[in-house]
């Protein structure tokens, strides 16, 4: 087969082998990864012409780029959400290219290592065949509803037909991903392939001839036509439970579509105008932007030292969970306290954490052997950063620092996970405080993604960009912020549970409290949380933070009898494994959650006028992903800004 016609190509690279198959490299131009912009896919176009007249045996699709297979559409496109014909033609156009691309008349294969998301996982859906690297880090989303809209290039269409109704609709409703081994249990792809035998096997493969994977049994049954109309029904209903006053319109949208469109969002002209037109969309994509920005500032930069050791003192809590998390992550850990029994604690939460999160025994095995129990402390000195997560006490942690200090290495950094102590007090005994920072964790550590990076003014360029990095490595998202009581996410937080506890000490029940702030858009209640919290914690947060309001009188109750909270069993609600029991709420005053929502947003704009957070976006940022303030609101200081009406039960 002749080469020497090849289409001259930016964005790809295509070359033809000995047994006339087609390798077509994803290349992306002047971008670290790939992403299916108008240029790429047009390329892709120009690439299915030529292969139309010269005809291969096969067409493998594959990344030229290390950073992974496709990580979706070209979210910088969007910004045409307000011109509803112009998302029309952008659905048109993915979906046009991939009906094309599913119906030429060669087998076609996507090779699939590291990320595949949105229209990537839709491209490969297009393909016959699709083959896994076998890698912790390969993995398959369609997240599209995170961002407000639906998967309009295919995928709706596609995935049911590939994995059945049930497991294709879990993936869309939620966005959540999966690894190569769920995909290959599911059958989203045909195999899992090592890396070093990943091309030999894509060509033998897409040589083959064997029929393309489809669903089979109750999946495929739940999938036909007849039975969608049942499906749909029982799945608004958990739609209901999940999002109970319609927040979020994406989820109901994918469901009409799969049901009654086939999948194909060009035949519902009208939901995709609804979308388009709908704030909710355009404000989950400006927080697509602004965690964006937070990845950035965890990226490793020329002043920042490479973190492969960390030595965590403090294995309560917080402490065992940030150890347990940086193993899990890949570093080498060890883990100091005086109690054996708390280490071992620590080392059972985290054999559950490995459990979960890695499937593999041999990964969990790794996990644990990084994870290295270091009662009298020998890791200190072999540490690149040394983090101490110990009580909140002034003179307990400088006495640590005075005994840490001197066996440190030259050029490790050490940090500190208070949530309320100032930094510039903390270190005032250190002999070098250039190297002291505030590497803030929320709890519960596995699954709250902000870490707030405290800087002082005398912190060196080094130690903070280490700080930063090293949060980024772990796959957080690192906040920058000044030294000053709170921070932010506390700092913010605060004033925000102590107004509901004033409106406690008014009469009005917890239950209706927490439901008018559910109404709003939390997904979770400020008494709920602070339960969750520790009503100690916010007791000693209010004490810092509570200006001239002093603490609330239920607070003081509450804590007088020892209820703490979800820790203790009891605080405004008992607990039971885990859960709050709640009475029925009734319905909220109608200003109520203008009235609790007000302190938070004020604080917020506080810190940014006293040059605690650099700016509104990125403080709008740090309380969307530090406290779960309503993602679809834009943030707070954003929704204050657009004048968003008063919330009023529904």
């Amino acid at each position: 087969m002749s080469t020497t016609d090849l289409p001259q190509l930016q964005n790809f690279q295509l070359s033809i082998d000995s047994q006339a198959v087609a390798w077509l490299g994803v290349d992306a131009d002047d971008s670290s990864v790939n992403r299916l912009s108008s240029q790429v896919l047009a390329e892709l176009m120009t690439v299915l012409d030529y292969l139309e007249r010269r005809v291969p045996t096969g067409l493998v699709i594959h990344s030229v780029k290390p950073a992974g297979f496709i990580a979706g559409a070209d979210i910088g496109e969007f910004d045409v959400l307000d011109q509803p014909q112009a998302v029309e033609e952008l659905v048109s156009r993915g979906w046009n290219a991939f009906e094309r691309l599913a119906g030429v008349r060669y087998p076609t294969l996507a090779l699939i290592r590291g990320h595949c998301v949105g229209g990537g996982l839709e491209l490969a859906l297009a393909c016959r065949y699709r083959l896994a690297v076998d890698l912790p880090d390969t993995s398959f989303a369609l997240p599209e509803v995170k961002l407000g809209i639906f998967p309009g290039w295919g995928g709706m269409k596609r995935l049911p037909a590939l994995i059945g109704a049930p497991a294709a609709l879990d993936m869309m409703l939620s966005g959540r991903s999966v690894d190569a081994r769920k995909a290959q249990k599911l059958g989203l792809v045909d195999a899992r392939v090592p890396e070093r035998l990943q091309m030999q096997a894509a060509g033998r493969l897409v040589r083959s001839g064997k029929p393309g994977a489809r669903a089979g049994g109750m999946g495929r049954l739940l999938n036909m036509k007849p039975m969608r109309p049942w499906v749909m029904r029982q799945t608004e209903k958990k739609l209901n439970e999940r999002d109970p006053y319609q927040h979020y319109q994406a989820p109901r949208a994918i469901l009409e579509i799969w049901g009654r469109h086939d999948g194909n969002a060009l035949a519902a002209p009208e939901l995709i105008k609804e979308l388009a037109r709908s704030d909710t969309a355009r404000n989950l994509i400006r927080v697509f932007h602004l965690q964006e920005r937070l990845k950035k500032f965890g990226r490793p930069s020329e002043h920042a030292q490479e973190v492969q050791h960390v030595h965590v003192v403090g294995a309560g809590a917080m402490g065992g969970d940030i150890a347990a998390w940086s193993a899990l992550k890949g570093l080498k850990v060890t883990l100091q306290d005086q109690d054996r029994d708390r280490i071992a604690a620590a080392q059972g939460r985290a054999q559950t954490l490995f459990s979960r999160r890695l499937k593999d025994s041999r990964l969990q095995r790794a996990a644990w052997d990084r994870l290295i129990p270091d009662p009298l402390g020998h890791g200190a000195g072999k540490a690149d950063l040394i983090i101490e997560a110990i009580t909140e006490n002034l003179d307990a942690k400088q006495a640590l620092y005075a005994r840490l200090e001197p066996l440190m290495k030259p050029g490790a950094v050490l940090a500190t996970n208070t949530s309320s102590l100032s930094l510039e007090a903390l270190g005032a005994q250190l002999a070098d405080r250039t190297r002291l920072v505030g590497i803030h964790f929320f709890n519960p550590v596995a699954s709250m993604p902000l870490v707030e990076v405290v800087g002082t003014d005398i912190l060196s360029p080094a130690a903070h960009a280490t700080a930063l990095a090293f949060v980024g490595k772990l796959g957080k998202l690192p906040l920058p912020v000044k030294d000053t009581p709170g921070f932010l996410v506390n700092a913010v937080l605060a004033p925000y549970m102590l107004e509901a506890m004033r409106c406690v000490d008014e009469g009005i029940r917890p239950e209706t409290i927490d439901e008018a702030m559910k109404v709003f858009g939390m997904p979770m209640g400020p008494l709920e949380l602070a339960d969750t919290v520790g009503l100690d914690i916010v007791h000693a947060a209010g004490q810092q933070l509570a200006g001239n309001e002093g603490i609330p009188q239920c607070l003081e109750a509450h804590l007088s009898r020892k209820e703490l909270g979800r820790k203790s069993g009891r605080g405004f609600y008992p607990w039971k494994d885990g859960k709050a029991i709640k009475q029925e709420p009734g319905t909220p005053p109608a200003d109520l959650a203008q009235r609790l929502i007000t302190p938070l947003v004020d604080k917020a704009h506080d810190q940014v006028q006293k040059g605690v957070i650099a700016d509104a976006d990125l403080a709008d940022a740090g309380v969307i992903f530090g406290t779960g303030f309503a993602p679809f609101s834009g943030g707070p200081l954003y929704w204050d800004q657009h004048k968003a009406p008063e919330v009023t039960p529904i």
